[in-house]
This record gives structure tokens, C-alpha cells and sequence, in this order.
């Protein structure tokens, strides 16, 4: 299977939106009517329900030019959605649209999923945030894609903000990340160690019927070969472009950072796929009051606490990349409260009324 590398650490970016009604803040159907308007925009893409939009960017160098594309491209959406009685809405999940009402996008790989998947593939009322990061060699994905695991507990505490499920609080930072695992093949990676051994994996996968193409591996972080990037898909859902700037310029100097060090003849750390597993958990259940494992030692610490030193370590990766602001800008997240907190808090400043959580998302959007 072949790695199409790249010689440079490039940047891609994947942010999905749900589309909601100006008045009722409940979700709408009606990406089809934008999608006609748009017309063939390799920047805009359908998703599985007729309920999203899909900004992605072209291939980039650093975080403020990924920020860029993205905004260019939101420039030219939101007329037309707003046109439609309609908002672009960034969360992991939306807080009170019920599943059942959802429509399918018309595309055979949607329907055959639903057909394969059933209640489970027709609750994934869920959206995230995909960051490409490329990558020189197919020999250097495995270990990178295993080591970082350990700094998911990081990232997804950081862009949690799936805290409601059809009106209800279920008690998690991130009900996203559990729903999203439920499916065939995604969640946590298995940890290779070697390109072949994933090659393998693919090949067992297509023999068995379980995939049909290697993108139907939904992994939390995984390769992909056709763009020669290592593809974190972490994070929930996010309603801003400067927490996604953040998020992307972290995301973008840990993958480096670690190929570097690759590079240099250092032995990745890794932790067993238990620790990663806890670590997952928890970091959805309790977002930035997680208390996480942070290595195969099982010490534990906050995860805040962690992360400013991760954020220091990371500063010389950071200027190197470009994305030295962006990467600071991590830090305003837990001062700020990420968005599972402050959604709770404007439901609670408002007697429970979930509509001016959805205000509040619709309105972090400026570009």
C-alpha cells in the first residue's frame, strides 16, 4: 500500500458544521440547497447527514495560513446559508435535535453504512475537527501515531464540547468521543510498530469484508496513504476559529515534534493500550479536570498542570512551524473554559433553555 510522503511537515484541516434553523435553533436538513448554491467547491464538502457542511482546506505550511483558507472559504458559505433562514454551528454535538428526524445524504458508501451499522450508524448525530499533518515516511507513522496517543487526553479535553444528548447533561465533557467509537473499525488505533503490520491489518480488514477502501478505518488518529498525513480526528466539534487555530498548531507541533525526535534516534514513548484507553475515558467524562495517566508507569497527573509543560517543551517546535502565537493561544482555553463548561454555564444562566446554548455557539462564529 502505498504512502504518498511528504517531504515537508504540510497541513490540512477538516471543520464540520451542523446547520440550524435562525429560529427554531434546531438542526436543518437543507444542506443540499447550499451545496446547490455553491456548486463544485473542492473546499465544501456533504457528510453523512443532510444536516452538514464540511469546510476543509487545500494543502498548507503553517497554522495561520490553514486559518486563512478556512475563513476565505466561510466568507463565501455563510451568505448563502444565512440566506436560507440558517446558521453554521460548531459543537461535537447539538444540544436537543433528536436523531430520528435526521435525513441520510443520497450517496451509496452513507447507505451502505446505515445498512451495515443500523441504530448505532443512525445516532451519529456528531461532529469533529480533522487535522492532517504530513509526514516524510511510511516507515515513521507507526511510531509516531502510537506515541501520540499519549497526548490525547490533551487534545480532547481541550475541544470537548459534547456535553448534551437530546436535551439531557450526560455528565461527559466529550459524548461525542463515546458515540463515535461505536462504530466498525474507529476509536483507538492498534499500535503497530510497523508500516507493514498496518499493511497487513488492511489487507485482513478487505479479505473479511469489514472495509472496502482503507478510509472506512475510522480510527481516532490514522494514516492516510493517499495524502501521505498522519489524520488526528480527536477533537470534537469546535465553534471558533481561535480555539481551532489553537487546537491545530498543538495538534501540528506534537506529529512534528515527534517525527523530529524520531529522527534523532530517540526510542518514541508509548503507553499500554489499556493506560490509552482509561485515558480516553476520562479525558471525555471530565475534560479538563481529567486526572490522567502519563506514562506506561501509570503515573498520573491533572491534565491541565500537564499541559503547560507540554506547551513549553513544544515552544521551539512551535517557531519553527510558524504557529508560535497560536500555539500560546492553547493556554486561553482552560483560563476561558472550554466549550462543554461554558455551554453548561450559559444553560444554567438561563434556566435550562438549550436554545441560547445554540445562540451562544452561532454567535463564537466570527470571521
Amino acid at each position: 500500500m502505498n504512502f504518498a510522503s511528504s517531504p515537508n511537515p504540510t497541513l490540512g484541516v477538516e471543520w464540520e458544521f451542523a446547520l440550524v434553523d435562525a429560529k427554531t435553533r434546531d438542526l436543518s436538513n437543507e444542506a443540499n440547497a447550499v451545496f446547490a448554491e455553491i456548486g463544485q467547491n473542492p473546499h465544501v464538502h456533504k457528510e453523512l447527514l443532510r444536516n452538514t457542511v464540511e469546510v476543509v482546506t487545500g494543502v498548507c505550511d503553517c497554522t495561520a495560513q490553514a486559518m486563512e483558507d478556512l475563513k476565505s472559504t466561510l466568507r463565501a458559505v455563510l451568505p448563502i446559508v444565512r440566506q436560507r433562514g440558517m446558521e453554521l454551528f460548531g459543537a461535537g454535538t447539538h444540544p436537543f435535535a433528536s436523531w430520528s428526524t435526521q435525513k441520510l445524504t443520497d450517496a451509496p458508501r452513507y447507505a451502505e453504512l446505515i445498512k451495515r451499522t443500523q441504530w448505532w450508524g443512525r445516532q451519529m448525530l456528531i461532529w469533529g475537527v480533522h487535522v492532517h499533518v504530513g509526514v516524510s515516511s511510511p516507515d515513521k507513522v507507526m511510531p509516531v501515531m502510537s506515541s501520540l496517543l499519549n497526548w490525547y487526553p490533551h487534545l480532547l479535553a481541550l475541544s470537548a464540547s459534547s456535553p448534551w444528548w437530546v436535551g439531557d447533561d450526560t455528565g461527559y465533557a466529550s459524548n461525542r468521543a463515546m458515540m463515535f467509537q461505536q462504530l466498525p473499525t474507529a476509536g483507538l488505533p492498534f499500535q503497530f510498530e510497523k508500516w507493514d503490520q498496518f499493511e497487513g491489518f488492511v489487507h485482513d480488514q478487505k479479505k473479511t469484508g469489514i472495509i472496502e477502501d482503507v478510509n472506512e478505518v475510522r480510527w481516532d488518529v490514522r494514516p492516510s496513504p493517499r495524502n501521505g498525513t498522519l489524520e488526528v480526528r480527536i477533537c470534537d466539534g469546535v465553534s471558533n476559529i481561535r480555539e481551532l487555530g489553537a487546537l491545530v498548531a498543538l495538534t501540528h507541533c506534537l506529529v512534528v515534534d515527534l517525527e523530529r525526535r524520531l529522527d534523532a534516534g530517540e526510542t518514541l514513548p508509548t503507553m499500554p493500550p489499556w493506560h490509552n484507553q482509561e485515558n480516553k475515558w476520562r479525558a471525555a467524562r471530565y475534560g479538563l479536570d481529567a486526572i490522567i495517566i502519563l506514562d506506561a508507569d501509570s503515573n498520573e497527573r491533572l491534565v491541565t498542570e500537564d499541559l503547560d509543560d507540554v506547551l513549553a517543551r513544544l515552544e521551539p517546535v512551535a517557531k519553527s512551524l510558524h504557529c508560535a502565537d497560536e500555539l500560546a493561544a492553547v493556554a486561553d482555553i482552560p483560563r476561558r473554559g472550554a466549550s462543554y463548561q461554558r455551554q453548561r454555564r450559559v444553560a444554567e444562566e438561563h434556566d435550562g433553555d438549550l436554545r441560547a446554548v445554540v445562540d451562544a455557539l452561532v454567535a463564537e462564529l466570527e470571521i
